[in-house]
């Protein structure tokens, strides 16, 4: 008989596995003139990352280049024939780009005849499409932001809404669970997938801890998971990565290098590197920069497809 004493020291095991957050600091890899996000690898270990208008390439030896040019680029996503989606507010839509950062087309512009404003983050679906969140305006007061899916076939479905700022945006590797980061209530939700692209009732899945002294805001945004189901929110305002266990309860604070924390992405040969954008200081004004944590025995979750023959 498995008793909730035995049930809490296995779940103690789990969570002994993660390095201790007062033990790993973060390393500094790369500066860029200004706030940064996306992050994201392809199949020979680059690293890609958003600011401004363009998107910047970093090689694992640490070379440098601008790989594209699109507006505003922010979330990004390689699918497996090598080819990239990036959530482009200024475009208003997720543009779909060639393995040599050329634009090819949207993806998405628009769902049920209303023209996007302004996605933000996406994941993708193994069945060949993807989520993709839509915050646009909103914000406590006016509560609009959206979460859309997109199939196989290119044509974009409306999934949920009301939000206040959907963010960052995760699917369990099961296909059976939609993680969605609302920023503005400091909190990620969870959604049951009935089907791709339509989901049951919103759960909060964890209420996220608030700012404190040297901290200036406290905004879940970008997400990813490892291979033990443990969420890893950038929390932005807080120079923080959170860690929180498949039961939803903070288990780890790392610090996050940037002080406005954008978005997580894991890397490196054993993907037991964890790769954090965002700001120095404050989003305006300061400059942008990725930083790496060393997460020995974690194992993050790849969620680059596989290259097609």
């Amino acid at each position: 008989m498995i008793t909730a004493t035995l049930v809490g020291a296995l779940l103690g095991l789990l969570t002994a596995e993660l390095p201790d957050d007062k033990k790993v600091q973060p390393e500094e890899m790369v500066l860029v003139p200004e706030y940064s996000e996306g992050i994201v690898f392809d199949h020979a270990g680059n690293a890609y990352i958003s600011h401004g208008k363009v998107i910047t390439r970093i090689t694992p030896e640490r070379k440098v280049s601008t790989w594209a040019e699109t507006g505003a680029p922010n979330g990004h996503k390689i699918l497996a024939d090598g080819t990239h989606l990036v959530c482009d507010a200024s475009q208003h839509a997720v543009l779909h780009l060639d393995a040599n950062g050329k634009i090819l087309g949207k993806a998405s512009s628009e769902c049920n005849g209303k023209k996007l404003r302004g996605p933000n983050d996406l994941c993708l679906d193994p069945r060949g499409g993807f989520y993709f969140t839509d915050p646009g305006d909103s914000g406590l007061k006016n509560p609009i932001g959206t979460v859309h899916y997109v199939d196989a076939a290119g044509k974009t479905y409306f999934v949920t809404g009301g939000l206040a700022y959907s963010n960052g945006i995760v699917l369990r590797p099961d296909g059976k669970t939609l993680l969605v980061a609302e920023s503005q209530k400091n909190r990620v939700l969870e959604y049951e997938v009935l089907a791709p692209g339509r989901v049951g009732k919103m759960r909060v899945f964890v209420e996220l801890p608030e700012k404190g002294e040297g901290q200036i805001d406290n905004q879940p945004d970008g997400m990813t998971l490892d291979q033990d189901g443990n969420l890893y929110v950038a929390h932005y305002g807080m120079k923080q990565v959170q860690v929180i266990s498949p039961q939803g309860k903070v288990i780890r604070r790392y610090a996050g290098g940037t002080l406005t924390t954008s978005n997580v992405a894991f890397g490196g040969k054993q993907m037991d590197e964890l790769y954090i954008t965002g700001a120095l200081g404050k989003e305006q004004g300061s400059k942008g920069a990725l930083f790496r944590l060393k997460l020995e025995g974690v194992k993050g979750l790849r969620i680059l497809p596989e290259k097609k023959p």
